[in-house]
């Protein structure tokens, strides 16, 4: 049986979350061997009893990961883990692992130092021991292996895709013309640059800016609180569900994604599905992502975002033409894909450690050479 690392469905769905729950509902379809293990405290229910997750240990959070499971597994005999997730047992061996960048190494101004110092400690570790290790795009890859020396033959890029429901619809002309952005707040996700840009359009009396994501966060953050309160038209929406989501994806003029850093970048693919033109910063691994079927601008320069978003606003052709190129790229792109590549890749291991075993149990039961 291969075991799968289960702990994210102990968390709050972000872009990390979604990309284990799709990649393991797609791998379950392929194989009849796969086993999803978590602690007790599963907040996703609906996605745990879709995997027959399998409750074990006593613990939580990371200790459950490097203590319970791992323990859990060498009552077993070792058998192969996939930890699908960030972070995963450091010292267990026979083990699949996940790295989806090094975002806390390049803006730790967005994150806890208590979060810093977890990965910092359990990344180079679990990614050295690791068989392979699994990111979701060559621009992950190359960051992950310069930083922490590890060979980039060691990785599997597995690109994320879009989840099911995520389509288009003929938007209802006499809705509410808006821009909207998904994400959380962090500093890297450069959400006070992009208030600044929407801010300085001139024109739009009408216009909203809608901002998905957790609002808590949001006003944790006084300059960002500070850009927000300056205009009622901006509207933080907070968490939404799927439908809510599509429903925002679908009505939107267009998507602005101004991040500094992504490791792959899920929202403008949700977009560009649900028929909504995108514009994106040209930095980190979006313009692999997104290829020319977005208007890019450079994120640290507001005065080049506003442009893109004026442009987009006044310009028909152009908006119906981000819409079909963002319909066409989204197809290049599939959750099935990725977990048929990923089961490959398992196989391959399976069978290397068959083939390793036969040879050691041939020398051990050889009879002795004669003298």
């Amino acid at each position: 049986m291969i075991f799968i690392n289960s702990r994210f469905l102990t968390q709050n769905i972000s872009g990390v979350q979604r990309y284990a729950e799709q990649m393991c509902l797609s791998l379950k379809k392929l194989r009849d061997d796969i086993v999803c293990v978590a602690p007790h405290d599963i907040k996703r229910l609906e996605a745990a009893k879709a995997l027959d997750v399998q409750c074990i240990g006593r613990n939580r959070g990371h200790l459950w990961e490097q203590l319970d499971l791992p323990l859990y597994l060498r009552r077993r005999g070792n058998p192969l883990l996939i930890s699908i997730s960030s972070t995963g047992p450091m010292f267990y061996r026979n083990q699949v692992a996940t790295h989806h960048d090094i975002n806390y190494v390049r803006y730790p101004q967005s994150y806890t130092r208590i979060f810093r110092l977890a990965y910092r400690t359990i990344t180079p570790i679990l990614a050295s021991r690791a068989k392979t290790v699994i990111t979701c795009s060559n621009f992950s890859r190359g960051e992950i292996s310069r930083f922490y020396g590890i060979d980039e033959k060691k990785f599997l890029v597995l690109p994320a895709a879009v989840s099911e429901g995520f389509r288009a619809r003929t938007p209802k002309p006499d809705g509410v013309q808006y821009l909207l952005a998904v994400s959380s707040p962090a500093a890297h996700k450069n959400f006070n640059r992009m208030i600044e840009a929407f801010l300085s359009l001139r024109g739009f009396p009408d216009l909203q800016l809608h901002i998905v994501g957790a609002a808590t966060h949001i006003f944790a953050n006084p300059d960002l609180q500070r850009l927000a309160c300056r205009d009622p038209r901006i509207r933080f929406l907070g968490h939404l569900s799927d439908a809510e989501l599509i429903e925002q994806y679908q009505g939107a003029a267009a998507f602005v994604f101004p991040s500094l850093y992504e490791g792959f970048g899920i929202p403008p693919l949700e977009a560009q599905a649900c028929g909504c033109p995108v514009l994106a910063a040209n930095a980190a691994s979006i313009p692999e992502v997104l290829q020319a079927s977005a208007l890019y601008f450079d994120p640290l320069d507001v005065r080049h975002m506003a442009a893109a978003m004026q442009r987009v606003l006044t310009d028909q052709p152009l908006r119906e033409a981000l819409r079909l190129h963002g319909l066409n790229n989204v197809e290049r792109f599939s959750w099935d894909l990725s977990a048929q590549r990923l089961s490959q890749r398992l196989d391959a291991l399976l069978e290397t450690k068959a083939a390793t075993s036969a040879k050691v149990t041939a020398a051990t039961q050889s009879p002795p050479s004669k003298p």
